[in-house]
């Protein structure tokens, strides 16, 4: 295990187009408004722990349960399919508990930050980089996802309410589109 500024920067580049937090910045606000606030830092741990967690032992948890990595994938791309179409129509799907600490976990912590697809990157990740190139891009990452989570009031004042509502229903349609990319390039393996 070696430090390896090019293997840092690409991983880090990597995971932070994967986790997308600047694109989940309307989702982030309606569930921060939703739930009456989010935890940041609680929420940026788990997260973190989720990708180190997967990172060493995502794919012989997934074998134990009999799941695959795109059964997984798939049913990730579900829950940000049902997030993007409660974005888009403005209705409610989940059903908000006021509780931010469960909201923290689910669905902040996972899918939207340590998602199907973020977990499943880190797993490819590592059949290329270095662990300790990972672990340092995840850091990165994570203290970005930290900033973006703690200026999310900020940024809700900044776009004002109409900015608001065209932010979040242009970045629903985004999320659908990336669900239903999620879901149709991993559903091809259920046909073998």
């Amino acid at each position: 295990m070696q430090f390896n500024l090019q293997q840092f920067l690409t991983v880090s580049f990597t995971l932070f187009a994967v986790i997308d937090a600047i694109g989940s910045i309307p989702l982030l606000i309606s569930l921060n408004n939703k739930l009456g606030g989010i935890r940041e830092f609680r929420a940026t741990v788990i997260s973190g722990l989720f990708m180190v967690g997967f990172l060493f032992a995502g794919e012989p948890f997934l074998k134990l349960l009999g799941v695959t990595i795109q059964s997984f994938a798939v049913g990730g791309s579900i829950v940000i399919f049902l997030l993007g179409l409660e974005m888009v129509l403005g209705h409610e799907i989940f059903k908000s508990e006021k509780d931010a600490r469960s909201g923290t976990v689910v669905p902040i912590a996972f899918p939207i930050i340590a998602g199907a697809g973020t977990l499943t990157t880190l797993m490819s990740l590592k059949a290329n980089f270095d662990e300790i190139n990972i672990l340092l891009g995840i850091l990165v990452n994570l203290v970005l996802v930290y900033i973006v989570l703690k200026s999310l009031r900020f940024i809700e004042k900044a776009l004002g309410e109409a900015g608001l509502i065209a932010v979040r229903k242009f970045f629903g349609v985004i999320l659908l589109a990336i669900a239903v990319r999620i879901f149709s390039s991993n559903m091809a393996e259920f046909g073998k």
